[in-house]
């Protein structure tokens, strides 16, 4: 009896032994499993921001006459397409494919070839499939953005040749080296959701082409005032709505950082709203409406690659900044040079991007996400430092690149409107169409801010082939 007790003590020892053993065996981390809240929240964000770029349609579409309205807002439409097929078949996979010597993706994923239910790496719950898909839409409304720099110019088909030349060699491999594993990611820039890769290259792009271009006739006169202020305010509303999306959702979960960069968002949004108007009202005796909405974007664009890094009393100061530097560049500096960025692509977001991205620099906490980095006022200098070698980056990639796609292209085609078709409209010459009936008003009497300064007489333009 007493050998039968020795041997049950043992047994019992045994299991008070093995069993914690077991229990750490059955809570080691599973693999990832795609969450379903995680999984919609990013479907839903991808919808967001695929309405932006129609909402950035109408944005341009009201700033530009009525003669051009439909050749505008077929620009923004067709890229939707153009881009979303492109994407599929080998952006996605040159901006995400396997790292080859942090320049750019290898070409494991052409036409999604391995991209589906799966997890997209080992710390996701959501399916690669619906990244894929919120990434698209960002390659989709960077080029839209560049068309606001051009407006009224350019040729349908040489804007159709130079957008899937441009996405493809530029934006593809930028969006590499920031989010997709290249060199910029390993040097540690931060870029929450596209201050680098979105708006630094398409406001900087934008005003290499408005350059090269030249200005339009007429450019300066009041006949070339906003034909629709409406549409304008309705756009910029559609891209703030939008960008919750497209700030938020680049957390790719349902969580407490993507509700940050939501408070984030709309906090710098409505701060340079503030600070455009006060600074315009300041500066020319009266706010616009224009202005306000200017300004809105100004501070969605400042705060894009610093969302989910900074804090909301940081996203007050990055807006109230944006909205006063933006206003600068677009009120003021754009008059003196006398460039023809149409309707400040360059100013808002080229310029808008730069700052919002050196912020991050300066605002970055690791108390708001510890995936990122302490900034200058945090105590971490050199995370500044990091931020000025991607914005470099950007600008020169921005520059160098679509400089030589513009000439490479000019040596085929046409790619500005001739003197008459720009007299005529584009949306007759290079569409057949007409945005409204023939007797509908073509002016308004409201004054722009970036019209009230008279415009250097220096010339701009860049003579091409074409």
């Amino acid at each position: 009896m007493k050998k039968f007790w020795s041997i049950i003590g043992l047994c019992l020892m045994l299991v008070i032994l093995v069993a914690p053993v077991a229990l750490a065996e059955e809570a080691a981390p599973a693999a990832p499993t795609i969450d379903s809240g995680d999984t919609a929240f990013v479907l839903i964000s991808s919808a967001l921001v695929l309405l932006m770029t129609p909402g950035l349609a109408f944005f341009y579409g009201g700033m530009v006459r009525t003669k051009n309205v439909l050749s505008v807002i077929m620009q923004s439409f067709f890229i939707v397409a153009l881009i979303s097929v492109q994407w599929v078949l080998w952006g996605y996979s040159l901006a995400f494919g396997t790292d080859v010597n942090g320049l750019i993706g290898g070409l494991n994923f052409l036409g999604l070839n391995g991209v589906g239910f799966d997890p997209v790496n080992a710390t996701a719950t959501i399916p690669h499939l619906a990244f894929m898909i919120f990434q698209a839409m960002f390659a989709v409304i960077t080029p839209a953005l560049i068309t606001g720099a051009f407006a009224e110019r350019m040729k349908f088909p040489a804007f159709v040749v130079f957008t899937l030349i441009w996405a493809t060699i530029i934006y593809d491999p930028v969006a590499h080296w920031v989010w997709g594993g290249g060199w910029l990611a390993s040097l540690g820039v931060l870029d929450f959701a596209g201050g680098t890769v979105v708006h630094i290259l398409s406001g900087v792009s934008g005003l290499v082409i408005a350059l090269m271009l030249g200005k339009r006739k007429g450019h300066g006169s009041e006949a070339m005032l906003p034909h629709h202020l409406p549409m304008t305010v309705l756009g910029a509303s559609l891209l703030w709505f939008g960008w919750f999306g497209f700030n938020s959702g680049s957390a790719l979960a349902a969580n407490g950082l993507a509700a940050m960069a939501f408070v984030t968002t709309n906090t710098a949004a409505a701060s340079a709203t503030l600070s455009w108007v006060a600074v315009e009202w300041f500066h020319h005796g009266k706010p616009t409406v224009l202005g306000a909405a200017s300004g809105a974007v100004a501070g969605l664009v400042a705060v894009t690659p610093a969302a989910g890094f900074v804090s909301p009393l940081s996203s007050v100061i990055i807006g109230l900044l944006a909205g006063v530097i933006c206003y600068v560049s677009v009120g003021i500096v754009k008059a003196k040079l006398g460039y023809d960025d149409a309707l400040d692509a360059f100013g808002v977001h080229g310029v808008g991007g730069t700052f919002g991205a050196l912020a991050t620099g300066l605002f970055a906490s690791k108390e708001i996400n510890p995936a990122g980095a302490d900034g200058l006022f945090f105590g971490n200098p050199d995370q500044f430092v990091t931020q000025l070698i991607g914005v470099v980056a950007s600008w020169a990639i921005a520059v160098i690149g679509t400089y030589i796609i513009i000439k490479v292209i000019g040596l085929f085609m046409k790619i500005r409107a001739d003197e008459d078709q720009e007299v005529q409209g584009l949306d007759i010459t290079e569409h057949g169409e007409r945005s409204y009936a023939e007797d509908f008003l073509t002016g308004s009497t409201a004054i722009p801010f970036a019209t009230l300064a008279q415009p250097s007489t220096k010339s701009t333009e860049v003579s091409l082939n074409s």
